[in-house]
């Protein structure tokens, strides 16, 4: 069973910033694919950001200028890091690991973003 490990959730103020990290086994890391993505209370699961092995990165158009997603290949992490939040990106965000081979999820972390 492949294991993700994300950290980094928590409450903030808007405007204020955090950041996500989700570390994997090696094996895992190396040939995949990694992502988040986040589910807000009522509604469907949707993507905020990928990145490919080689460092191509994807970001949805509610969070580009204001995210950034990252890899850390020597400690098998990504990261995402948020910047300027607002109410609307409050969510339980999850990683993913995605390969030809397989697919998987972490147990999400929650982002609140209140005043």
């Amino acid at each position: 069973q492949v294991q993700l490990v994300e950290s980094g959730g928590g409450l903030v103020q808007p405007g204020g910033s955090l950041r996500l990290s989700c570390a994997t086994s090696r094996s895992i890391f190396s040939i995949s694919a990694m992502g988040w993505y986040r589910q807000a209370p009522g509604k469907q699961r949707e993507l905020v950001a990928t990145i490919t092995r080689d460092g191509r990165t994807n970001y949805a158009d509610s969070v580009k200028g204001r995210f950034t997603i990252s890899r850390d290949n020597a400690k098998n992490t990504v990261y995402l890091q948020m910047n300027s939040l607002k109410p609307e990106d409050t969510a339980v965000y999850y990683c993913n690991v995605h390969n030809p081979w397989s697919d998987y999820w972490g147990q999400g972390t929650q982002v609140t973003v209140s005043s």
